[in-house]
C-alpha cells in the first residue's frame, strides 16, 4: 500500500499497547474508542490523531502480538466517512489558469486560477499547491482519503476548471493521461517528487526572466499576483489578456508547454493499464460551456474515457442569457445535450438562480422547464444562485442598482420550490456553491442554506425526492422490502427509462440503493457504433465504497443489484425490438461489464441481444 507521511517507527513504544487495547475492545462505542486514542501519547506529550492510528494499525496488524487485520476497526477509525458514502471515490482536479471564451458579467476572474474559480475555495487551493498538474493532484487526493480510511479502488475523476474544450487538445490528452497516470502509480508508486522538481526549475527560469512564476506555495502566490489582479468595477484589462500576459506566454518560455501535452497513444496506454489497476476510473467527468459541444467535440471526449459532463446551462431565457454576456443562446444549449444524450453521455447540468434579469418568479417558471422541456431532463444539477464577487462585471451592475442579491426570504422561496419540484431521476448534487463568504460581496453566505430549505420543507411535512434525498448512503435497510421499480419519460432523443431498487431503513423511509439509466432513442445517433442500440448510460450502486471484488456483506454494494438492473434492462431492450444494448463504460469498468457478456467496441461496449433472456426479479 502507499507510504504514509507519519512514520510509525519512531512511536511504537507508544502505539503497540493503544493499538492492543483498541484490538481487543471490540465492538466499542465512539466514545469509548475516543477515551482509549486519549489515553495513550506520543513521545512528546501530544495526542495521535485517527489517520496516524489507521496507518500504523494497517501495517502492524497481525504482528507484535495484534490480531489480523480488522476492516471493522479500520471502518471506526475513518474520517469524514461521508466522502464515499455515494459508492464512489470522487477525486476532483482542476485545469491551469486559461483564456476563457465567456464574458459572464456574473463570473469570477480571479486570475490565480482557471476562469469562474476562486482561490480561497478548498478544491482550488489543492490545486495550486500541485501547480495545477493532474498526476500530483490526483495523487495526492488518493493518498489523503486513503490516510484517513477510504477506499479508494474506484474513482470519479473530475475535472473542472474554466471550459474545457477550449485549452490545445494535447494538453487535454496529457492531462487526462496523468490522471489515469496517478490511479495506476496509486500503491505501487510515487512520481510526485520527479514531477515536482521540474515544476520547481521551470518556476527558476521565469524568474530568471524576471517573469511572473507561480509556485506551489498560495500565499507568495497571492502576494505576488496581487497587481494583477481583474476588479469587477475596472474592466480596462480582461481576465483572458492577464492570464495570456502571465502564464501562457511565459509558460512557453519556461518550457510547461513542451511538458504538458501527450499523444492519444500515451493516453491509450495508460487507459489499458487502468482497466485491471488497483484504483480504477469508473467514471470520468469534464467541464464545459453549451456552445462548444459539437459532434466532434463529443466524439474527442468519448475517446477521452469521459461519461460524463458538467455543462452550464444557467438558463433558460434568452434575454436573460443576453443580458449576463453569456455568449449563446438556448437553442446551443438544445443542441448540447441533445449530442451528448445521443452518445449516451451523463448530463450534469448547472443551473443559476437570481441572474441579472431574472426574478423569483421567473426563476421559478424557468426551473419547470429544465424538466418539463424534452430538450432538456438532466441527469444531475448544481443550482447556483448568483453570489456576487468583487472580481466579476456584475459588481458594476451591482452599484447601479441594477441588480440586487435575493433577500433570505426569496432565496428560501425558490430553494424549496427547487427541491420539491425535482423529478426522482435526477441527483441534485449541490444547492449552494461552496464559496467562502469574505469572497462574497452581498448575498447569502450560509453554505448549508439546503439543509435549510430541507428543514423548511419537513416542517411543512414535504421532502424532495431527487436522487441525493433518497441514497441509502450508511444506512441499515431491511432487505425483505426490497423492490425494483421502473419510471419512464420522453427527451428529444427517445425514451429514457429509470430503473432503480429502493428498501426501507431502520425508520421505515424508502431509501435508494442501486438505479439504472437507460436510453431507448427512436433515431439513429451520428455515432455509426451506436446504430439500433439501446444504451445503459449509468448503472450506480449507492453505499458505502466497498473494494473491487469485493463482497458488501449487508451493505448495498456488491449484492447483486447492479446485475439485476442490467437483466432488466437487456429484457426492455429486447421487448422494444433493438438488436444491441451498448453500455458507455468508463475505463475501469470495462473489465466489469466483459464478465457480464459485453464485447468491446471502439468507444463503447455492446451485447447482441438475439437469444439473449433478461430476469431481474428480487
Amino acid at each position: 500500500m502507499p507510504v504514509f507521511d507519519f512514520d510509525y517507527t519512531n512511536h511504537l513504544t507508544q502505539l503497540l499497547p493503544l493499538l492492543h487495547e483498541l484490538d481487543s475492545a471490540g465492538e466499542a462505542t465512539p466514545p469509548e474508542r475516543i477515551k482509549i486514542l486519549k489515553k495513550h501519547r506520543t513521545s512528546t506529550g501530544g495526542f495521535f490523531t485517527k489517520d496516524q492510528v489507521l496507518s500504523a494499525y494497517r501495517a502492524l496488524a497481525g504482528t507484535n502480538g495484534l490480531a489480523p487485520f480488522n476492516p471493522v476497526l479500520a471502518h471506526h477509525l475513518k474520517l469524514k466517512p461521508t466522502r464515499t458514502l455515494s459508492g464512489v471515490t470522487p477525486i476532483t482536479v482542476l485545469t491551469k489558469p486559461f483564456p476563457c471564451p465567456g464574458k459572464c458579467i456574473f463570473c469570477p476572474n480571479d486570475v490565480r486560477m482557471p476562469k469562474s474559480y476562486l482561490s480561497d475555495e478548498p478544491g482550488a487551493q489543492r490545486a495550486e499547491r500541485n501547480y495545477f498538474d493532474p498526476y500530483l493532484q490526483a495523487y495526492s487526493r488518493l493518498q489523503a482519503l486513503h490516510n484517513i480510511g477510504h477506499t479508494v479502488d474506484k474513482a470519479e475523476v473530475i475535472v473542472l476548471g474554466g471550459t474545457w474544450s477550449y485549452y490545445p487538445e494535447a494538453y487535454q490528452i496529457w492531462f487526462i493521461k496523468e490522471c489515469f497516470r496517478a490511479l495506476n502509480d496509486f500503491g505501487h508508486h510515487d512520481d510526485r517528487s520527479d514531477i515536482e522538481k521540474k515544476y520547481e526549475r521551470m518556476e527558476a527560469t521565469l524568474k530568471d526572466k524576471n517573469l511572473y512564476a507561480a509556485s506551489n506555495d498560495p500565499v507568495t502566490n497571492k502576494s505576488l499576483s496581487q497587481q494583477h489582479q481583474v476588479h469587477g468595477e475596472d474592466m480596462h484589462k480582461s481576465y483572458n489578456r492577464t492570464v495570456s500576459e502571465m502564464y501562457v506566454a511565459p509558460e512557453r518560455l519556461a518550457g510547461f508547454d513542451a511538458y504538458q501535452k501527450a499523444e492519444w497513444s500515451e493516453l491509450e496506454n495508460e487507459q489499458k493499464i487502468n482497466e485491471t489497476a488497483s484504483t480504477r476510473c469508473v467514471g470520468l467527468v469534464i467541464e464545459t460551456r453549451p456552445d462548444n459541444i459539437s459532434e466532434a467535440e463529443v466524439l474527442r471526449i468519448r475517446r477521452l474515457g469521459c461519461t460524463k459532463a458538467q455543462i452550464g446551462f444557467q438558463s433558460l431565457q434568452d434575454d436573460v442569457l443576453a443580458k449576463n454576456n453569456r455568449g449563446h443562446d438556448v437553442a446551443a444549449t438544445r443542441r448540447a445535450v441533445k449530442l451528448l444524450r445521443q452518445a449516451g453521455f451523463k448530463i450534469h447540468a448547472h443551473w443559476m438562480a437570481n441572474l441579472y434579469g431574472s426574478s423569483v418568479e421567473k426563476d421559478k417558471a424557468d426551473y419547470l422547464a429544465l424538466f418539463s422541456d424534452e430538450d432538456f431532463k438532466p441527469d444531475e444539477l448544481k443550482i447556483y444562485p448568483c453570489s456576487l464577487i468583487e472580481s466579476a462585471e456584475l459588481m458594476q451592475y451591482y452599484k447601479k442598482g441594477l441588480w440586487k442579491p435575493y433577500s433570505y426570504e426569496e432565496l428560501l422561496d425558490i430553494l424549496t420550490f427547487c427541491l420539491l419540484h425535482t423529478p426522482e431521476y435526477t441527483r441534485l448534487t449541490r444547492v449552494i456553491r461552496d464559496i467562502p463568504s469574505t469572497d462574497i460581496v452581498v448575498g447569502n453566505k450560509k453554505t448549508n442554506f439546503r439543509q435549510i430549505a430541507e428543514q423548511a420543507l419537513e416542517k411543512a411535512h414535504l421532502s424532495s425526492q431527487d436522487i441525493r434525498a433518497r441514497e441509502i448512503r450508511g444506512e441499515k435497510f431491511d432487505a425483505s422490502t426490497l423492490q425494483l421499480s421502473e419510471a419512464s419519460y420522453q427527451t428529444a432523443v427517445g425514451t429514457e427509462i429509470f430503473l432503480q431498487y429502493t428498501a426501507l431503513n431502520d425508520i421505515k423511509e424508502t431509501k435508494l440503493l442501486a438505479f439504472l439509466r437507460l436510453s431507448l432513442p427512436k433515431e439513429k445517433s451520428f455515432i455509426t457504433e451506436l446504430s439500433d442500440s439501446a444504451v445503459i448510460r449509468e448503472v450506480h450502486v449507492y453505499g458505502e465504497t466497498v473494494g473491487v471484488g469485493l463482497r458488501g456483506g449487508k451493505r448495498a454494494q456488491h449484492l447483486g443489484l447492479g446485475t439485476l438492473l442490467m437483466q432488466k434492462a437487456v429484457e426492455l431492450a429486447r421487448k422494444s425490438g433493438y438488436t444491441k444494448l451498448q453500455v458507455i463504460s468508463a475505463i475501469g469498468t470495462r473489465e466489469y461489464y466483459r464478465k457480464k457478456g459485453f464485447s468491446d467496441g471502439k468507444l463503447y461496449q455492446f451485447m447482441e441481444l438475439s437469444g439473449v433472456e433478461g430476469s431481474a426479479s428480487a
